[in-house]
């Protein structure tokens, strides 16, 4: 049975994103958005973190209803070229059940 996968990521831009000016940004941001919403995704945090770490400037969680549809959005941000524009790590995992 399908469950839900958390999807916990961390990002700095590139210098490829300054080069944007901040009309360009901001649609590159909602392709971005439409992607996720596109396959059933959403976003449940989303935090600027520069002011405490050296090496993030940003972090979130996103939830996905299933691991295909993270794939799909992997594949979605490619086409978009998003991947030119940030450094990022991540983490996927499923809610603890626990007793």
């Amino acid at each position: 049975m399908a469950q839900p996968i958390y999807k916990v990521w961390m990002l700095n831009f590139k210098d490829g994103w300054y080069q944007l000016s901040t009309e360009e940004q901001n649609k590159h941001m909602a392709k971005v958005t439409q992607a996720l919403k596109d396959v059933g995704g959403e976003t449940v945090l989303f935090c600027i973190s520069v002011w405490s770490s050296e090496n993030w400037l940003g972090w979130g969680v996103e939830k996905f209803p299933d691991i295909e549809a993270v794939q799909k959005h992997t594949q979605m941000l490619a086409d978009i070229e998003h991947y030119k524009y940030i450094e990022s790590n991540s983490y996927l995992g499923t809610e603890y059940q626990g007793e």
